[in-house]
């Protein structure tokens, strides 16, 4: 007589079943990775720009003005006191640092998502000297709005 041996092992069923289910959890966790990633390079960004702020400062008090902290000592423009770009570690760069505005006794500086990186339409950061938070283009419409006053 022949004896049945049980066989061990998955059946196709089983297997299309389990990688239908990592399909779906992967839908569903990779857009939720991919804005974690962006916040993280946004909130580096805006830790870029309190350091530039801090350099803006050490500029002030030893020459008493704003002016002339960009390079080849213009007003506005990219800084020569502080880093370029964000993030400060210098491995790929997701923003632009720039003075945007300065005068004797005012700034206003931007973090821009270089056009070329994963943050391209996310919006750019600006804070002046009167701030302690600054501002966030949420809408990336080119423009802060009333309901983009701080990072977040």
């Amino acid at each position: 007589m022949i004896k049945n041996k049980k066989q061990n092992g998955f059946t196709l069923i089983e297997l299309i079943i389990v990688v239908a289910i990592i399909g779906i959890l992967s839908a569903i966790a990779y857009p939720s990775y991919q804005e974690h990633i962006k916040t993280s390079r946004r909130v580096d960004a805006t830790a870029a720009l309190m350091g530039l702020m801090n350099a803006m400062e050490r500029h002030f008090t030893e020459t008493s003005s704003y002016q002339k902290a960009a390079k080849n000592n213009a007003d506005t423009g990219k800084p020569a006191i502080f880093s370029e770009t964000s993030p400060l570690d210098g491995k790929t760069a997701y923003y632009d640092l720039t003075i945007h505005k300065a005068t004797r006794t005012t700034y206003t500086l931007r973090a821009t998502p270089i056009s070329t990186s994963a943050q391209k339409n996310n919006g750019f950061l600006e804070i002046n000297h009167t701030q302690s938070k600054g501002s966030w283009d949420k809408n990336n419409n080119g423009s802060i709005g009333n309901d983009e006053k701080t990072w977040g």
